[in-house]
């Protein structure tokens, strides 16, 4: 598993742009996991995604962030 999770949906605009910024926040790997098909997810995350979530210490960051809000969550 990956230090770093992004919660998100299928066809999701705003996704889109969180992985576009994740990527030019150069991000390490991280997993998404989407959030469509799962009750649980749904009913935590369902009005927030895209959620970056540190697996580690359990931080999360809501959307909207940029590059430099995401590179301040990696350095802690």
């Amino acid at each position: 598993m990956s230090t770093y999770l992004l919660y998100q949906r299928d066809d999701c605009h705003l996704c889109d742009l969180a992985l576009e910024i994740l990527a030019a926040a150069r991000l390490p790997e991280f997993d998404s996991v989407y959030i469509d098909d799962d009750a649980g997810l749904e009913a935590r995350y369902g009005l927030r995604v895209p959620v970056l979530r540190d697996a580690c210490d359990a931080r999360e960051l809501d959307w909207p962030f940029d590059s430099a809000r995401v590179q301040a969550f990696m350095a802690g």
